[in-house]
């Protein structure tokens, strides 16, 4: 499992094919993301709450030292805090010879196609999973941020080809921790800082909630793209379990 390591705030810099122009409707913060283990923790402050030294003293940051009295505070009565509000902005935007701009949007709060999901999946190879658990999967996610590509010829309003080629997902208790699960981008566009850009997003929508203690699961061969957005495997000896059936 990775965690996070909390960097501060910074504009977003991603690496991209000279012939993309890139648009960022605001600034960025790096994220947390885990698959080995992967932990995202805070080196900065937020909010004008002092981060912790330790990862396990920042999980339990809700509980007094003694472990015998919980820290209560009053439930927030702003519904439109319970959730992340919907975003959508223009990442990049291309122009080919022809007249045909390209842009890739990124969204989060609407609607993803399970099927358009699906099909994404098996171009990168994963193992088909059930309609039916993918769409509850989306359903119970806390955010699930999407890239589009859109494109379209000069005066051809209303006639846009729009398709799914980047997703990813995050879990949280609302309160306290996240996890990032699902992060894929389509094969033709890996290596044009979209997936960065995207963690990157969803990290500082899950900072902006309070929400401090961000992991995800990674693949061994992706380990260094997470590690330099600044999660960190096993922080401080911590590993992360998992529950085997024994027969």
């Amino acid at each position: 499992m990775l965690t996070h390591n909390v960097a501060a705030p910074s504009s977003l810099c991603p690496i991209l094919s000279n012939d993309w122009h890139f648009h960022v409707s605001d600034q960025l913060i790096f994220p947390h993301n885990l698959n080995t283990n992967l932990f995202w923790r805070a080196s900065r402050k937020i909010k004008g709450c002092r981060l912790k030294a330790s990862f396990w003293e920042s999980i339990r940051s809700g509980i007094l030292k003694n472990n015998t009295t919980q820290i209560v505070e009053p439930p927030s009565t702003l519904e439109e805090e319970e959730e992340p509000l919907p975003d959508e902005f223009v990442l990049v935007e291309k122009s080919q010879t022809d007249g045909e701009i390209e842009q890739i949007i990124f969204s989060s709060g609407g609607d993803v196609d399970v099927y358009e999901l699906q099909a994404l999946c098996d171009k990168v190879g994963w193992p088909r999973r059930p309609l039916s658990k993918l769409a509850a999967a989306l359903k119970n996610s806390y955010m699930v941020a999407a890239l589009h590509s859109v494109k379209k010829l000069p005066g051809s309003e209303g006639n846009e080809q729009k398709r799914l080629i980047g997703m990813a997902r995050a879990t949280s208790d609302h309160a306290f921790n996240a996890t990032i699960w699902d992060v894929l981008v389509d094969p033709s566009y890996q290596g044009q800082g979209l997936g960065k850009a995207m963690v990157e997003k969803m990290i500082r929508t899950l900072l902006q909630r309070d929400i401090g203690n961000i992991t995800l699961f990674a693949d061994s061969q992706v380990v260094e793209f997470y590690r330099n957005l600044g999660f960190e495997p096993d922080p401080e000896g911590i590993k992360g379990m998992f529950w085997y059936p024994r027969y």
